[in-house]
């Protein structure tokens, strides 16, 4: 059953060639992982059964792998090769790897006094929220990466003092409060060129999984993020200020965002996300803030199922900017409560930073159970600009279009669809 829809929103039956152009414009193949450097074992300080490799305790081996990250080659990384490793901060240096093999699991000690940058503020809670080093750090490096079957466990549902809250608890009494939780990153890069993360499992965030910053050439492939029961703080992937980046055949399971692209720092563009599945929160979203503009996103073979909102583009009228060229192609979604929302809320009467949403283009979508579809642009001369092709809708559906042009086919399908979790599919 065709339906065309008049009001605000154009919806008029045309042809639409497939989007051909891709976000990252580099040659990605999958990562290699590079020749190990030093092997470490968590294993206890008497025990002398791995005398061929560099030995690390079960207590506290922060000190075990700084270490040998410092003194590695460039080039290579360093291998934490079997048992359950205790760590606080660790800094990866420019062309050096961290290597975590399938045997091993890397926990964040959860002692707040480890993470904090010196005023003492790291496990509470006040208005700005950064007063907490990242558990992992890349800072100006060129080269460096994370590899490996193995977790990194971040320990988000530990207790962290005395009265027993846990970092997720603070998270949640932040939000309640209307302020910000002084809690640690799981993974923070910064300025950074060429990096990989590759088949690492990353697990229970304090805060966000990966918070990118200023990243050119950036590859993420074959990554799990799973953190079911955390607050909606704890998100997956979030990207801002970067170019040329690859996210593909990863898995995201998380209360909060999966992937958040912004532009708060620098322009984002450039940015492919393929052969994705997410789940729990809300899926992938795009703006807000968009201060220097995000330009040529393609967004490809993804599953969604049991989220909040599928796919977003926001902004506002104080770091509101453009947001342009953004493809979705062959997405599937079941139980997504709003499978797309575009919106541009005006916040605050003296911003002038006015958003803009152009080129937005959905090629072949599928959303298994009814949900709601919301276009809100701020006003007619800035309406935001969507063209839809092959796109199948479960019956019941909500629409909500205000200021916006949308154009292209669309249908209402009789039965539900079930995405599958094969990604590559």
């Amino acid at each position: 059953m065709r339906q065309r829809m008049g009001f605000l929103a154009i919806f008029a039956v045309l042809a639409m060639a497939h989007v051909a152009t891709a976000g990252d414009r580099r040659t990605i193949t999958e990562p290699k992982t590079p020749d190990i450097c030093t092997s470490l074992n968590a294993t206890s300080e008497n025990d002398t059964a791995a005398i061929q490799s560099l030995n690390a305790t079960s207590k506290d081996d922060t000190a075990a792998i700084q270490k040998a990250l410092d003194s590695c080659d460039t080039g290579k990384a360093v291998a934490l090769s079997s048992g359950i490793f205790y760590s606080g901060p660790l800094t990866i240096p420019s062309g050096v790897s961290l290597l975590v093999d399938s045997g091993a699991t890397l926990k964040a000690i959860p002692n707040p006094k480890l993470y904090d940058k010196g005023a003492d503020t790291c496990g509470t809670i006040d208005n700005l929220g950064v007063g907490c080093k990242a558990f992992i750090t890349i800072l100006k490096a060129n080269g460096s990466g994370i590899y490996g079957k193995g977790t990194i466990d971040g320990q988000g549902g530990a207790h962290i003092n005395a009265l027993n809250i846990t970092w997720w608890k603070l998270s949640k009494i932040a939000s309640e409060e209307g302020k910000q939780q002084n809690s640690p990153m799981l993974i923070q890069i910064n300025n950074s060129v060429d990096i990989t993360l590759y088949q690492i499992v990353l697990r229970n965030s304090p805060l966000s999984h990966v918070a990118i910053s200023e990243a050119n050439n950036l590859t993420i492939w074959s990554v799990i993020v799973y953190a079911k029961h955390a607050s909606a703080r704890q998100n997956g992937f979030i990207l801002d200020g970067s170019q040329y980046v690859t996210i593909a055949h990863s898995n995201i399971t998380t209360i909060g965002t999966g992937i958040a692209i912004s532009a708060l720092l620098a322009p984002s563009q450039r940015i492919s996300v393929r052969d994705i599945h997410f789940s729990r929160g809300s899926g992938l979203t795009i703006g807000s803030p968009a201060n220097y503009g995000i330009n040529i996103v393609r967004v490809s073979n993804i599953t969604m199922t049991i989220l909040r909102n599928g796919l977003q583009i926001s902004g506002n009228n104080l770091n509101g900017g453009l947001i342009r060229n953004i493809s979705y192609y062959n997405i599937c979604m079941y139980r997504v409560y709003n499978p797309i929302v575009m919106e541009m809320v005006q916040i605050n009467e003296t911003g002038s930073r006015t958003p803009e949403f152009k080129n937005v283009t959905i090629n072949k979508m599928w959303t298994g159970s009814r949900g709601s579809f919301v276009f809100h642009g701020i006003g007619k001369s800035d309406a935001i600009t969507v063209a839809m092709n092959d796109v199948h809708i479960a019956r019941n559906s909500a629409w909500s279009v205000t200021n916006a042009q949308v154009t292209g086919n669309w249908e209402y399908d009789l039965t539900e669809r079930h995405c599958p979790h094969n990604v590559n599919n």
